[in-house]
């Protein structure tokens, strides 16, 4: 269990050259509370393990899919006749950039990436999640303890965090297969040097969430 973003959930922040896990051990002022508080979340962790209190689930949905005439959409189709036939199962209306620019670079849109009408390209989408850290949260609550409350969720976001980058890899090397000669260390990843994006529904690539709802029907997610 590693990341600084786990440090960040108790806003833990060690000051350069210190800011990056395990570096902020050696950081003055919080390095001890840092160690500290990793500590006590590989024990945390051990202990779910052990009791397999929680658990990671996820589905995955690779579809035909090309841009809209207009540029702006992206039309799916359940497979390739479907395709050729020019009938859609559903289409994702995307969103451009929304803040201003003061260069003339382009509102990028996420049907940019997507080859338009006589391409056979393709859309991949996934959905994870943790369960049983609701249950691990009622009970540490009931016994009035806010510190294993907080380790329990934020062990589970990292968990989740985790399970959405191994499985964007099995994706990419093994489902998909569009980069199975792939050889990235944790670095790489970090510095998002893959093949293709990652990009998630809220963020500013694509700020609309009502477009969540088009994508788990596709992958029939719970």
């Amino acid at each position: 269990m590693t990341g600084i973003l786990f440090f960040q959930t108790w806003e833990l922040r060690g000051r350069y050259p210190n800011r990056g896990y395990p570096k902020i051990f050696n950081d003055e002022a919080v390095g001890k509370e840092a160690k500290k508080l990793f500590d006590d979340a590989q024990a945390m962790m051990k202990n779910i393990i052990a009791e397999k209190s929680m658990s990671l689930k996820g589905v995955v949905g690779l579809f035909p899919a090309n841009r809209s005439e207009n540029g702006e959409d992206i039309h799916i189709y359940a497979d390739e006749d479907s395709r050729a036939a020019g009938n859609t199962t559903s289409t994702f209306c995307m969103l451009r950039q929304q803040a201003e620019k003061e260069n003339e670079d382009p509102y990028l849109s996420q049907a940019d990436f997507i080859a338009p009408a006589g391409y056979k390209d393709h859309l991949g989408m996934f959905a994870v999640s943790c369960f049983g850290c609701d249950a691990l949260v009622e009970k540490y609550e009931s016994e009035h303890d806010d510190y294993s409350k907080i380790m329990s969720q934020a062990l589970a976001d990292r968990f989740v965090e985790a399970f959405a980058e191994y499985l964007h890899k099995v994706i990419r090397t093994e489902m998909w297969g569009y980069a199975k000669d792939e050889k990235l260390d944790e670095a790489d990843l970090l510095k998002i040097k893959y093949d293709g994006i990652r990009p998630a529904p809220g963020y500013p690539s694509q700020p609309d969430h009502t477009e969540k709802q088009t994508m788990w029907e596709l992958i029939k997610a719970k």
